[in-house]
Order: structure tokens, then sequence, then C-alpha cells
């Protein structure tokens, strides 16, 4: 593991990192004392899912009311019961609303169909500076009961925190300024320079490179001179970037090889693609109007599972009531063949594929390996995928552990 340096400032600082991602949201911390060395800790328990050991990520979800108000937030919003409620107070959900921030030019203007709408009279700035609002609650909570003396730590940093936010790669003078208005309309920070001064914005091939150093990942690749490509598959998007030691340094320096790139393929448009699917698949049956359920099902089962092409997939939806042999549904389980669910992925496989070769061809220095990070990354039929697909460039492709 890389060594870090003594903080040398004069008084105990915190610095909070949030990485919100279109569908699953995670904070990192860092207690700074003089004359130490700074450890990297994670937030491991939140509201809702303290019963999880060990649970880093939490739900990017909001439900509000009627009148505006928050009523539920990440694991919260996906406890038993929750829908019933939220039907019965007219509440609306508020998901993927990390894409509303991105530029409506280039590849994101064609997205607007496919991502829900934010809820009535909220603007996607109210809706991430209550996302905002929320992490930092659930941090305090967490230093509070997990370090000795908690509550008395959290008091003597809590009004001059760092903050360190997380963006796809490209994301640069609109998005961040967005991000930082819902900073402050959050109250994280006074919008003042000195309050301004204490937000940092990491992309998301960066905060992937320091994952990759701060545990020795390919380290011995990089010093003989060879890149990295770093592939960031997430919910939204796919972030792919570069990476080479720099020759001849003291320190442990890095450079981006190639141009850094994002596109909007990340696992929320696999299911989207079998969205498209099944509305065409049960158009003439009656569980048609279910589709969205169906989906929804195919997304907590069936697509994180999926690995084999050459085996039938089931979508379990219904009770043992639910039959219709006409479209394969029986006993409440939709078959479909592994080849059509393996369609849904092809979109992303290919745009990772061919990413990757792109920053082959253009790097000024010979590429080695392929390093897949994030959730999505997770999926074994992606890693299959990808790694027979760039082995005839003879690329080595590996997936650290704890690598979402």
């Amino acid at each position: 593991m890389a060594t870090r340096s003594v903080y040398k400032g004069s008084r105990r600082k915190l610095v909070l990192a949030f990485d919100i991602g279109t569908t699953f949201s995670g904070i990192s911390y860092s207690i700074l004392d003089p004359g130490q060395v700074p450890e990297i800790k994670g937030v491991t328990r939140f509201p809702a899912n303290e019963h999880i050991s060990g649970a880093s990520k939490i739900p990017t979800i909001i439900y509000y009311d009627a009148q505006g108000k928050v009523r539920a937030v990440g694991a919260e919003a996906t406890c038993e019961g929750i829908l019933e409620q939220a039907e019965d107070g007219n509440w609306t959900k508020a998901e993927w609303f990390k894409l509303h921030l991105r530029s409506k030019i280039g590849a994101g203007k064609t997205l607007t169909e496919h991502i829900p709408d934010l809820p009535p009279n909220k603007t996607v700035i109210e809706v991430f500076a209550d996302f905002l609002r929320y992490l930092l609650q659930c941090a305090k909570s967490y230093i509070e009961e997990t370090h000795a003396n908690g509550p008395n730590l959290w008091a003597s940093v809590e009004d001059d925190i760092d903050f360190v936010l997380s963006h796809p790669n490209g994301w640069e003078g609109t998005e961040q300024t967005q991000m930082r208005k819902a900073i402050v309309l959050s109250g994280l920070i006074p919008d003042t320079d000195s309050g301004h001064s204490r937000i940092s914005f990491v992309t998301e091939g960066e905060a992937s490179l320091h994952y990759a150093i701060q545990n020795s990942v390919l380290s011995d690749s990089m010093k003989k001179g060879n890149g990295i490509v770093i592939v960031d598959a997430g919910g939204g998007t796919i972030d792919i970037s570069s990476y080479s030691d720099v020759a001849n340094s003291t320190t442990n320096s890095y450079e981006e090889i190639a141009v850094p790139q994002c596109h909007f393929h990340g696992a929320i448009f696999v299911s989207v693609h079998a969205k498209v699917f099944l509305q065409e698949f049960l158009k003439d049956s009656d569980f048609i109007d279910d589709v969205d359920h169906i989906v929804n099902c195919f997304n907590d089962t069936t697509k994180p599972r999926f690995r084999n092409i050459e085996e039938p997939q089931y979508i379990k939806f219904g009770s043992l009531r639910d039959n219709d042999p006409l479209v394969n549904i029986r006993i409440g389980q939709l078959k479909l063949a592994g080849s059509d669910v393996a369609k849904f992925f092809e979109p992303s496989i290919k745009c990772i594929v061919t990413s990757v070769l792109e920053q082959c061809r253009t790097s000024h220095t010979k590429i080695a390996h392929v390093v897949l990070v994030g959730g999505f990354a997770a999926n074994d039929w992606v890693y299959k995928s990808v790694s027979t697909l760039l082995s005839k460039p003879d690329l080595n492709v590996l997936r650290p552990e704890n690598h979402v």
C-alpha cells in the first residue's frame, strides 16, 4: 500500500468525501491530526441499513411528500412498506437525479426520455442539496458513534469541514457550478470565499486512480513504464481514464496519457434496454401493465447475477397464480433466453471495449492492463465479455477486491 505523508497542519481537521452516484452513494472521511499520518475510512453504517455489517453504499433515492418535504432517503426509501406509505401519502420518488446535472449538449441531450422526472416544484440543485444534507447527518452519526469521545470530536471539527465531491469525467464548469450551489443550499458551507475554498472536486477517473494507488493495484507494472486504463463502470456512466507513472519522479506522481472519456452506458441503461424489450414482448399479454415491476425485479436479481448466455434467465415477479405460457410466464416467473438478456448488456460492453482500444491507440505510452472498478464491473458477464474481447490485443483485464 502506498504511504501517506504526515499531516502538517496546526490543528485537527475533518475531510469528508461524498460519492453521489446515479444509483448508489457512499461516504469516506479522514480525521487529520497534526503530526499524524492520515487514515482514510469509510462510513459503513447507515439508517435502515444497520443490520448489514460493513454496508458502504446506500441507494441514491429520496421520497418527497405533496408539500415537498423529505420523507425517506437512502436505505430508508427501500424499506418494507415504503411503497404503501408513498402511495397513501401521495409521495414522489426522486431517483437517477444526478443525471439531471449533465450537459444537455452532445451525448447528454438524448437521455431525457430515459431519466425519471424530478419531483414537482423541485430543481436538481434542491434535490442534490437535500441528499447532501442527509449524507452529512449520516457521517456525523457514524463518527459520533464509532470514535472515542465521538460527540466532542465532531464538535471540534464541524464548523470547518473540507468536502470532496466526485463527478464523471468531463463534468466541469456547468456541472460543478450546480454542485457548488447545492452544497451552499444544503448548509454544508457558507456562501463566502472561505466557504467555497473548502470544496474540492475529483473526477471518477482520478478517484479510481487514488484507489489503485492506495491498494497497490498494478504498482509494479506502472513502475516498469507501462500505462493502465481504469474503467469506472457505475450506475449511470462509464468513465475511462489512462495513466502512467511519471518517469524519474522523486514522488509518487502520475500523468494522464490519453484524453479521459465519459459515456452514458452505465448499469441503468441495461435496465432501459430490458424495459424496451419487455414492452414489446408483453404488449399482447395481460402482464403488460406489470412491466415496471418486472424490470425492478430484473434489476434486483437477474441483472446482477447474469453470467451465462447459454442458460435461460428467470425473473420472479409474481405469485403462483400468475401464468401465461404464450410469453413464457409460469408460476410468477418470466423466462427469457440468455441471448436476449445478453443483448441488454451489449451496448455497454461495446462501449467499454471500443473506448479502451481508443485509449490504447491515442496514448503516448504502451498500455498493458485494464482495471475494472465500480458497481457495474461487479457483474460477471460484463467482466467476462470485456476480458474476452480485449484478450486479442493482449490486454490484461482485472477486477480488484472491494472495487465498488
